[in-house]
């Protein structure tokens, strides 16, 4: 059958991402989405669109109901799950195809073998497929430790624990299997050796129903967080040839094992001596298939659409791969606070094109980052011939991007490529739990106060131009006979500056909240000049653009104001500020040991027990909330009392605000609030 009008049952970057090869291919597309995704940018680019109502995940995307109902009702011929939501759910395949649509996806037995690790694992080893040895968890003892827990069904990260401690072990299979049947619907969870040092490597295959399948390399996704992936790259580095052969004839032989078809990742852990592991088989897309799609060059979208019609791969054999890919995943989170997610509008987003940067996206710039889906806002994948010069294309590329609105990850990204360990190719999943503390320090070559002035320079200019604009208009009314009398236009506030005396602007960098106070004057000129910043010369000052020469060498600064935040783009980084007020507010003070949510999202549980009165215990957990698929637990700031209790199960709370209120009583014996088991 031919494919003319596709649906794809997501949204964000994949579904944009999948409309671009369809677009490509002359094929229609179909949009559905939530009512907090009205006006995304997938759905701007669809040619059709259908509403899912409601704005939560579990009322709109994962909805496999409305999804098939939306596809018949915008005439669509085929359904592309993308990946995510309901992408590897075999009832919502079955169901696709019973409304007599095509399924842009693996056979529904295949997706069933492999829904379960535990079943896909006993599986594995009746192929062949190199394993770890199971551990129950009832006979485990200390020589098994450390183990890793995982949820039996679903991923991402959910369900997963390492214990290292057998003591530990029973309340953490309480609350991983908690959070399994949460996440998943299915509370099973099995052990297995956890392997210290691990490389994540994986093979993408490609099958047709005319029995062809190709391993497509290997891509290494070993810089994680939370279980989650953030820079991936193809060929993965530093195995022979050995390794990846053993790799390649491992993945075709789990794809034969169930008779696979389309595009599908299968997952390995390699340990430090070289052996590998199979993880599991994805029965989809992965959010990192760019990379292998550059090395090959191929389109695996337009390959998985010619599989669904029926047709036979080009070749019985892939195409030789040339050079080397690097993706890395900019998320609207902060890494130095504990990868909290970020919310609010995107005000810009500019990623520098060239030969070999790609952008996949599903935001634009004036979009907002919401808190009900993931947070990653786009992927930035570089191509060059080899893996040097792939590194240095993509972290430049990072470093010159344009990204105004909630704090992301770009700094930690460019740090990283740049890190030793990463030059040289020594990667595990332990990376980020090594280095993170270095990567999110005050950088070393950052220059915040050189940007604060330029900031101070560029807004000086842009107030006199304001303020000679309203001159400009009050001697054209005059001229009119209109009254100009009244206040002239205020300037840095409600004072008055003498314009021989040095002037001041404070601003606090975001998101670590340094403040840095700028002085600078105003000449005869007109070109307002630093004052007390000896080596510093202004070469041009426009309310956009300032070039300064530092010491002898020119650096220019690119400066874009959003409200009470300036945005402030070197050629080596870029810095936001909030522009301080010259005098306190102390309105703006909150009372000592008040909880305050760190980002908007919704309290899904309260600590046993917890209500005003009690006595609870410093660091002890009293509030979960949960964001962009996350959970984060609020704290008790100290040993006291709790007096005040705004939060309860169920509410939506915006950032900053007031969930509890604990005063401190350090000679009061704490009595603890009951803790249930920890799920996050």
């Amino acid at each position: 059958m031919t494919i003319t009008t596709l649906l794809v049952a997501n949204r964000g970057e994949i579904a944009c991402r999948i409309f671009r090869t369809c677009r490509d291919l002359g094929i229609t597309t179909v949009a559905v989405y939530s009512d907090a995704d009205a006006d995304a940018l997938h759905v701007r680019e669809a040619d059709l669109a259908v509403r899912l109502p409601g704005a939560a995940p579990a009322d709109t995307y994962l909805r496999g109901d409305l999804v098939v109902a939306a596809a018949r009702a915008a005439g669509a011929d085929a359904v592309h799950p993308g990946y995510g939501f309901l992408s590897e759910n075999a009832a919502f395949a079955a169901a696709v195809q019973d409304a007599g649509l095509v399924w842009v996806g693996p056979p529904v037995k295949a997706i069933e073998l492999m829904a379960s690790k535990t079943r896909a694992k006993e599986l594995m080893a009746g192929a062949g497929v190199p394993l770890l040895a199971p551990v129950d968890p009832a006979t485990a003892g200390e020589d098994d430790l450390p183990l890793l827990l995982k949820a039996a069904s679903g991923g991402g990260g959910r369900g997963m624990r390492i214990v290292r401690e057998l003591d530990a072990l029973p309340g953490e299979l309480l609350a991983a299997a908690a959070e399994a049947a949460s996440a998943f619907g299915d509370g099973e969870v099995f052990a297995e050796p956890y392997v210290e040092r691990g490389r994540h490597v994986e093979v993408q295959v490609m099958a047709d129903a005319h029995g062809t399948v190709w391993a497509l390399g290997t891509r290494d996704c070993s810089l994680q967080r939370r279980h989650q992936k953030v820079i991936e790259e193809a060929p993965a580095p530093g195995l022979d040839e050995a390794l990846r052969t053993r790799l390649h004839e491992a993945a075709v032989a789990a794809a034969r094992a169930v008779d696979y078809r389309g595009a599908g990742t299968v997952e390995f852990l390699v340990s430090a001596d070289g052996r590998p592991y199979f993880l599991e088989m994805n029965t989809r897309l992965q959010v990192e298939h760019p990379v292998t799609e550059a090395v090959f060059g191929l389109d695996l979208v337009a390959l998985q659409l010619r599989a669904a019609e029926g047709e036979p791969l080009p070749s019985p054999e892939p195409p030789q791969p040339s050079g080397h890919a690097v993706e890395a995943r900019l998320y609207a989170e902060d890494p130095a606070r504990g990868w909290q997610p970020q919310t609010g509008a995107l005000l810009t987003l500019e990623v520098p094109e060239g030969p070999g940067l790609r952008l996949d996206t599903g935001y634009a710039g004036g979009d907002t980052i919401g808190v009900h889906y993931d947070p990653m806002i786009a992927k930035v994948i570089a191509h060059a011939p080899t893996r040097t010069e792939a590194v240095r294309l993509l972290a430049r590329a990072l470093e010159r991007a344009r990204v105004h609105g909630p704090v992301t990850n770009r700094d930690l990204l460019v740090r990283s490529l740049r890190h030793p360990d990463f030059a040289a190719a020594r990667l595990d999943t332990g990376f980020y739990g090594r280095h993170l503390a270095e990567l999110t320090a005050p950088g070393a070559g950052r220059d915040p106060a050189t940007a604060a002035l330029a900031a101070t320079l560029a807004e000086a200019v842009r107030g006199a131009e304001a303020g000679r604009g309203a001159e400009a208009v009050r001697g054209t009314e005059a001229g009119r006979g209109v009254s100009t009398h009244g206040p002239a236009p205020a300037r840095f506030g409600a004072w008055r500056n003498v314009p021989s005396q040095p002037q001041r602007k404070r601003y606090r960098s975001e998101p670590d909240g340094t403040e840095h106070e700028v002085a600078y004057r105003t000449p005869r000129t007109g070109i307002p000049q630093p004052y007390e910043t000896p080596g510093t010369r202004v070469l041009a000052a426009k309310p956009d653009h300032v070039t300064l020469e530092v010491n002898g060498v020119t650096r220019h600064f690119a400066i874009t104001a959003h409200g009470g935040r300036v945005h402030v783009d070197a050629a080596d980084a870029s810095y936001t500020f909030t522009a301080l007020p010259r005098f306190t507010d102390p309105a703006t003070h909150t009372a000592p040991g008040s909880l305050l949510a760190p980002m908007p999202g919704t309290v899904v549980r309260l600590a046993d027990g917890l209500t005003t009165g009690v006595t609870v215990e410093a660091g002890q957990p009293l509030i979960w909330l949960e964001a962009m698929k996350m959970e984060h637990r609020i704290l008790a700031p100290a040993s006291g009392t709790l007096t005040a209790l705004h939060a309860a199960p169920g509410h939506q709370v915006e950032v900053g605000a007031l969930l509890a209120v604990v005063q401190e009583d350090p000679a009061a014996t704490p009595v603890p609030v009951p803790v249930p088991e920890e799920t996050a």
